[in-house]
């Protein structure tokens, strides 16, 4: 996508990125497009798709992983640290390696939302691996052999990391989660050949510290602001962004004003997204989605960076499709927000002002003092989209969103910290969104501000997706069913049962001259004790599961 890159910026993963027949970086490009040109798959053949092979992962429970594929070798992660990460044969599906790590057994217990690992990260002939237990480590490409740890953060904290680190110039950053045990959050980056730390920049401030002061008192040493998800790079500015994770604890009378009138005790950085100086970690400028968030919309979504045409003109921008219900299109050279536009049933504020960089909120969906719960609040905890990832189709001009319609009850509670036990004040009974539909595939016009289509679910959380120059959209869902929709019109052109939920967002690639569709299967597990009666509706669609599967068209 950026045709122009300093020369400190790390050749194998632009080269990578840039190569229409690998998938080497886990949105496909520094951008998070999750497109792929590739079209020898198209809307003419996808309906003779089929299984080139299946790999058994080892593991149950919250698969989530995006493979690699770096020549003619495929490298996925499992669940549970991860438990394995393995290189196969990208055309057989031959096994070449399996890296095992050795693992404390407590690590559940401090990871809030399952134990997943949402992939590894390529450069320069190595492979990076966060793990649950907080470590970070580098492992030699060709045969798995751990070349260095670091230590990243104390995993007993309620910090565990679950998705891949980004590799820019010669550093590799990584974030960790906590924001719902009160850690305090930050990014690291460690020296490429040696795993030395070089630099660490703290998503919270403390009192004594610029733009402490907002927050209550002390309470920032436990605020949460954790980016746990993944990042993406601009090489022309060099700089990194990276979404924040919801403020700790849910109660917002511990760390701001307890209502809608919260001033400047805004809890900065929490729910934002931050454009940092790559070989520094400074903090250039922010976008804070939710200030003084109350509900739990957590900002870590990944940004997408592309340039679009608005009014006649070429705009650098980033694209997220936040938790709180808005979808955000933001110069990323500036930072200046050019629109927010609900994307989903949004009940929680009228609007989001521009202007004032802040929601015009409903003052009855901010449940503050004990004495006044919230009904009614849209969208639920989940967000309007989670996790799972959405894709950027230059071709088509559209997003294709996996998007939640999950609403809820709110009201707040006393909470003391207590370190390694969940820190959140709140009780948050959920409902289904209006409309009679739990989840929806979207794809979303950017410019137009507008939804084009839409693939409605009985159930939310459902997986990631894929775009291609074969103007072809892939998505699996929490029934089990993977499928390839029409970019344009949505029309489905093939699906298959795969026997677990899928999460996680599918790639393609091309060996020999054959293009090829993978994804992983192996449903969520923690996530649905969060959303009672709809969370046992998606823990009854399917059975766990943990494997690999890869189609192609003969």
């Amino acid at each position: 996508m950026f045709g122009f890159a300093p020369a400190s910026a790390n050749e194998s993963v632009i080269k990578g990125g840039q190569d229409p027949n690998e998938w080497a970086v886990y949105g496909k490009d520094y951008a998070n497009t999750r497109f792929s040109p590739l079209k020898s798959i198209n809307t003419g053949n996808v309906g003779n798709l089929k299984l080139a092979y299946s790999f058994q992962l080892g593991s149950l429970r919250s698969n989530e992983a995006t493979p690699l594929v770096i020549g003619d070798t495929l490298y996925v992660s499992t669940s549970w640290g991860p438990k394995y990460v393995s290189a196969l044969d990208a055309a057989t599906g031959a096994k070449k390696w399996t890296y095992e790590p050795d693992l404390p057994d407590d690590v559940l217990q401090f990871a809030c939302c399952d134990v997943n690992s949402r992939g590894v990260s390529y450069a320069d002939g190595k492979l990076f691996v966060g793990r649950l237990d907080g470590k970070l480590v580098a492992l030699d490409a060709k045969t798995g052999k751990e070349l260095w740890k670091a230590d990243v953060v104390d995993y007993t904290q309620g910090s565990v990391i679950t998705s891949p680190p980004l590799v820019v110039n010669d550093k590799v950053i990584t974030g960790f989660g906590g924001g719902e045990y009160g850690v305090r959050g930050s990014l690291q980056a460690y020296d490429i050949n040696t795993g030395k730390q070089v630099w660490r920049t703290y998503t919270v401030p403390l009192k004594n510290e610029p733009n402490g002061d907002t927050w209550r008192g002390d309470s920032a040493e436990h605020g949460g602001g954790a980016a746990w998800l993944v990042g993406s790079y601009d090489p022309k500015t060099n700089t990194v962004f990276w979404g924040t994770s919801n403020p700790g604890p849910w109660n917002t009378a511990i760390r701001s004003s307890g209502n809608g009138d919260f001033g400047k005790l805004i809890n900065l950085y929490t729910a934002s997204t931050l454009a940092l100086d790559a070989d520094t970690g400074k903090i250039k400028w922010w976008v804070q989605g939710t200030p003084a968030d109350a509900w739990d919309y957590d900002g870590v979504n990944e940004l997408v960076l592309t340039d679009l045409k608005i009014d006649g003109q070429t705009v650098p921008t980033y694209l997220k499709a936040d938790r709180n219900g808005f979808f955000f299109v933001v110069n990323r050279e500036t930072g200046k927000v050019l629109s927010a536009e609900k994307y989903v049933p949004t009940t929680w504020a009228e609007k989001w002002d521009i202007a004032t960089s802040r929601a015009v909120e409903d003052p009855d969906k901010r449940a503050g003092m004990p004495n006044h719960p919230a009904k009614g609040v849209c969208p639920n905890l989940i967000g309007g989209k989670n996790w799972q990832p959405m894709s950027y189709n230059p071709e088509t001009g559209l997003v294709y969103i996996p998007s939640n319609n999950v609403c809820m009850d709110w009201s707040v509670s006393d909470v003391t910290y207590k370190r390694g036990v969940f820190y959140l004040g709140g009780e948050f009974p959920p409902h289904d969104g209006p409309g009679g539909y739990d989840g929806e595939l979207i794809a979303w016009d950017p410019v137009k501000h507008e939804k084009v289509w839409g693939l409605k679910s009985d159930l939310p959380f459902n997986g990631g997706t894929l775009t291609t120059g074969g103007d072809l959209v892939f998505q699996g869902d929490l029934h089990g069913d993977f499928r390839a929709l029409d970019a344009k019109t949505g029309e489905e052109l093939w699906k298959k049962n795969l026997g677990s939920g899928m999460g996680a967002g599918p790639i393609t690639y091309k060996v020999n001259g054959k293009q090829y569709v993978a994804v992983v299967v192996g449903r969520t597990v923690s996530l649905a004790a969060f959303l009672g009666d709809i969370g046992n509706k998606m823990l009854a669609a399917t059975p766990e599961g943990g494997a690999l599967f890869v189609f192609t068209v003969d």
